[in-house]
């Protein structure tokens, strides 16, 4: 792009409110933003990473949110004429930018999870420190925590919390739930989890974390949709363009190191005693990095990034290509 509309001062992109982007430095550096460029963010939440892409010469920032509150907020958090918000699932990007003739972009950033802002407000249920309604969904629609909780059998609500929050006891905490319909408040599940796994005052890790992690990802079908904005992103991108992801699950970075192994070719080729009748498509990535955590002085300040990786990549010029990962 040419001819940047004049922006305003937008300060530190790490704003004193407490909503911290985390591995923002890191972030930046693997966009490698040159003047005017085109880019996405497709969590907006707070705006912390569309603000450094703005600060590091972005021309314009497409910014994606399912939370309509996000998207009101918006213009009051980033008052800056460079960014265009869109209120969609970033699993939808590409058919959002194709709309808007914005197809393709340089750049692609995905900070998968709840938002500081979702888990500061009692009321949007996400928070097992405070007591409000029992919700949890990002885009304020569709089906609750608590319709989950008060329609699921046992054995799927075991499931739910062993595979999204690998928490050993899920049989148990099931049960107790079953048991103790209907909920309506995060303190109701909050005080199960509690009573079935132990706690005191002091403990680290508040027992009800695994539990309320594990029933977000389900309510918000969060690992589908980071896997169809995987896609999405492979499909957005310029040849050149960048991919950056940030997760905080075991289970998302999974997803994400995978895509990013079978889209630049890394995926194991098979058996060396047996001819490969067909490559497959041509890489989509290269130049996959490795890993990268959050530093000991960002720790200090934020310790949400504990659990933070960042993986990046940059596309080819292979045309995309619908396919699985393997």
């Amino acid at each position: 792009m040419s001819g940047n509309p004049p922006s305003v001062s937008l300060g530190d992109p790490r704003p004193t409110t407490g909503h911290l982007p985390v591995l923002v430095d890191e972030v930046v550096e693997a966009l490698a933003i040159s003047e005017g460029e085109t880019h996405v963010d497709g969590t907006f939440g707070a705006g912390g990473y569309t603000r450094a892409m703005l600060r590091a010469g972005a021309g314009r920032v497409i910014a994606f949110d399912q939370d309509p509150d996000a998207i009101a907020n918006g213009p009051l958090l980033v008052p800056d004429p460079r960014l265009t918000l869109v209120h969609d699932r970033f699993s939808r990007m590409a058919e959002a930018l194709e709309e808007r003739d914005l197809l393709p972009v340089d750049g692609v950033t995905l900070d998968i999870g709840v938002s500081s802002m979702q888990l500061d407000q009692a009321e949007r249920g996400f928070s097992f420190r405070e007591d409000g309604p029992l919700d949890m969904r990002m885009s304020q629609d569709g089906p609750s925590a608590a319709d989950f909780l008060n329609t699921a059998d046992e054995a799927e609500i075991a499931r739910v919390i062993r595979d999204y929050g690998d928490e050993p006891k899920a049989r148990g905490l099931a049960r107790a739930i079953v048991a103790a319909r209907p909920l309506t408040r995060t303190g109701e599940l909050s005080a199960i989890c509690r009573k079935v796994l132990g706690w005191h005052a002091g403990m680290k890790t508040d027992p009800a974390t695994r539990t309320f992690q594990a029933i977000r990802i389900r309510v918000n079908a969060e690992l589908a949709e980071l896997e169809a904005g995987l896609e999405a992103a492979e499909r957005a991108l310029r040849p050149g363009g960048r991919l950056a992801v940030v997760t905080f699950h075991s289970l998302e970075d999974r997803i994400v190191k995978q895509f990013l192994r079978t889209r630049s070719g890394a995926a194991p080729a098979g058996s060396r005693h047996r001819p490969m009748l067909d490559n497959g498509p041509a890489p989509t990535f290269r130049a996959v990095a490795k890993p990268v955590a959050a530093s000991e002085a960002e720790l200090a300040i934020n310790p949400r990034a504990r659990s933070a990786r960042l993986r990046s990549a940059v596309r080819t010029d292979a045309p995309y290509s619908p396919r699985k990962a393997a």
